[in-house]
């Protein structure tokens, strides 16, 4: 999982976070949730892109744990985006401000395995 923090200096428009996802090659959409809506441990077969737009969440990576054996967790502000491979089993409780993300998946296609190319 990779995390990019948002340093700018005013939270991000829905508008520049689409664009910077279409130049990615991304199709993203935008979705919104109410204060306190939890979502259960799931998993994607695609990599997820996901930007917090307004709002926040904590996701939570129930089958990795820290030091002291409870589940990590990340929380996303506005701006920040969370890259989660395929595969990765998460769930998410949204603060009691709300939340308005936007997300696309990214389906990477797998290397061939012993491949042999004609010259």
């Amino acid at each position: 999982m990779q995390i990019i923090r948002w340093h700018g200096q005013s939270s991000p428009q829905e508008r520049e976070i689409r664009a910077k996802m279409q130049q990615q090659g991304l199709r993203p959409y935008s979705w919104s949730n109410g204060p306190g809506d939890v979502y259960s441990p799931h998993t994607h077969s695609y990599e997820k892109v996901l930007y917090c737009i307004r709002g926040s969440i904590r996701f939570i990576l129930p089958d990795q744990l820290d030091a002291a054996g409870n589940a990590v967790y990340v929380d996303l502000e506005p701006g920040d985006c969370m890259v989660l491979p395929a595969g990765v089993r998460h769930s998410a409780q949204v603060s009691d401000k709300g939340v308005t993300c936007m997300e696309a998946a990214r389906h990477v296609l797998p290397l061939a395995k012993n491949t042999n190319y004609a010259v």
